[in-house]
């Protein structure tokens, strides 16, 4: 198992043993076969909720999302990696594109990726994915956590050209983001409504309290 989900603890088993990324736990936990016969400890890093959108949604609920130790993913909003590292964890023998804006952030993801090969940092910004197309393939997973007015449009811009047929995205909103002043359920609605108006189909949805204020997990499908 690449995920250890227990009551409110997470964890993803950490795919360089003995090695932290942001201060975590590590933690073992030993594995018996059928014949009871009991083998070494796998490790794994505790996943911190309130440092990763996607652990706070796994733990309030979301179900329908499995990433695959072979998955292609970009991620649009990698920041210093702390989700990253953990998706790196699941997808073991597979890729994630981490797209970045901030130089200074970028160095810390470049650091990241020196200890994990399956992460390949890009400097770039995904309201213009086209500066990026030559640079990556198709992907089975999209997922976006930028904070910006006009997220769900780069999100959708984003998945038309990167996403496989069969693929998942992946979309964190946060409404201050896009309306300092508006209502947080209004937002979301007003959101959805977009994703379903340009062929989208909402898998899930999960909102992320306690771990984020104002946040809304959308798990979509693509009609292509």
């Amino acid at each position: 198992m690449n995920i250890y989900l227990k009551e409110d603890k997470i964890a993803t088993r950490n795919i360089r043993p003995g090695k932290k990324v942001y201060g975590e736990q590590l933690f073992s936990e030993k594995t018996t076969s059928n014949n009871e016969v009991e083998s070494e400890g796998i490790e794994y890093r505790n996943w911190n909720p309130r440092r990763s959108k996607l652990a706070a949604a796994y733990l309030n609920g979301l179900k329908k999302l499995t990433i695959g130790e072979n998955s292609k993913i970009l991620y649009l909003g990698a920041s210093t990696g702390t989700t990253v590292s953990h998706i790196s964890d699941l997808s073991r023998e597979g890729l994630i594109y981490a797209i970045e804006f901030s130089t200074v952030t970028m160095r810390k993801l470049v650091r990241l990726s020196e200890n994990r090969p399956n992460i390949a940092p890009i400097l770039g910004d995904a309201t213009k994915p086209k500066k990026y197309i030559n640079l990556l393939e198709k992907v089975d997973l999209l997922y976006c956590d930028v904070a910006q007015p006009n997220q769900t449009e780069l999100f959708m811009d984003n998945i038309n050209l990167f996403l496989k047929e069969d693929g998942l995205g992946i979309l964190m909103i946060k409404s201050r983001s896009i309306d300092v002043r508006g209502k947080p359920q209004k937002i979301f609605k007003q959101e959805e409504k977009k994703l379903i108006a340009n062929g989208f189909k909402i898998i899930e949805k999960v909102k992320l309290e306690p771990y984020e204020k104002d946040h809304i997990c959308f798990l979509v499908e693509k009609s292509f």
